[in-house]
């Protein structure tokens, strides 16, 4: 073989060794290239999730923090806020929002003969807590009087707080209560309330996610509304017939036959 020959085909090995090499890095290139891709791609979509997730979050409402039940919350998921003796014979359910007005009718046209039962030791009270309002007119009025009502059972306050604010209501479509400097001055007009651990509570919405967690216990209570009032579990706030004095006689009678089935009862044994 020539010289000339080997040369030329030492020249083609070269060659097909550089393209051979070229060949791998453009492999390496689109390797990277793909599993760079799949990686923002991965990224990208767990971005949208993440962003969606958000969305239904909001959607739905839902307040963030840990659920932190107000002292002495009773009942399943802590949800009730409890007045009275516990060993009344009777237990008055109710249902409210700070902001319905059909509450507030019904908190003061009841109000005196519901604190004489309860302080005569006839009657318990569980208050639950909703925000219906919030959701059908807008606005955070009914979860912020909530907070701070559940701030002021912390300290003991809840039924003189309670009181204050339907006193105080605004028009349903005034979303008054929306404002925590409203609420905190609201305290003033019970004795004790307006005290730094009570403002704290209040401005930093302790109890949010707990009022949250007890309207969706209301939602899906199949109630038809606010309020709802439960006597020993029959509804009475759809008793057309339903006064303020029946109501004592209701609990009267129920603390009697109590009474006697009690002292039967010691005979017996």
């Amino acid at each position: 073989m020539s010289e000339k020959n080997r040369d030329g085909k030492r020249s083609a090995r070269e060659r097909l060794a550089v393209e051979r090499e070229k060949q791998k890095s453009a492999d390496k290139r689109r390797r990277a290239l793909i599993i760079g891709a799949s990686v923002v791609g991965v990224l990208g979509l767990t971005a949208v999730i993440g962003v969606v997730a958000a969305q239904v979050g909001k959607d739905s409402g839902g307040s963030a923090g840990p659920v932190v039940a107000p002292s002495g919350a009773e009942g399943e998921d802590s949800l009730a806020i409890p007045v009275g003796r516990q060993s009344a014979k009777s237990t008055l359910t109710v249902w409210e929002d700070f902001r319905c007005p059909a509450c507030k009718s019904f908190e003061t046209t009841y109000r005196q003969t519901i604190h004489e039962l309860t302080e005569s030791g006839q009657l318990k009270v569980e208050y639950h807590l909703a925000t219906i309002i919030d959701g059908n007119m807008g606005g955070t009025g009914s979860t912020k009087a909530a907070n701070a009502a559940a701030c002021a059972q912390d300290a003991g306050k809840f039924t003189a707080y309670h009181d204050v604010l339907y006193d105080n209501q605004p028009a349903e479509t005034d979303d008054a209560f929306a404002d925590n400097a409203k609420l905190i001055d609201l305290a003033l007009n019970v004795d004790g309330l307006d005290t730094p651990r009570f403002r704290t509570c209040v401005q930093d919405g302790t109890h949010d996610a707990w009022v949250d967690k007890s309207n969706k216990a209301f939602t899906s209570g199949n109630f038809t509304g606010t309020p709802t009032v439960l006597l020993n579990g029959k509804n009475i706030y759809q008793d057309q017939s339903m006064t303020p004095a029946k109501l004592k006689e209701m609990v009267l009678e129920a603390d009697g036959a109590a009474g006697s089935e009690d002292s039967e009862g010691t005979e017996e044994g």
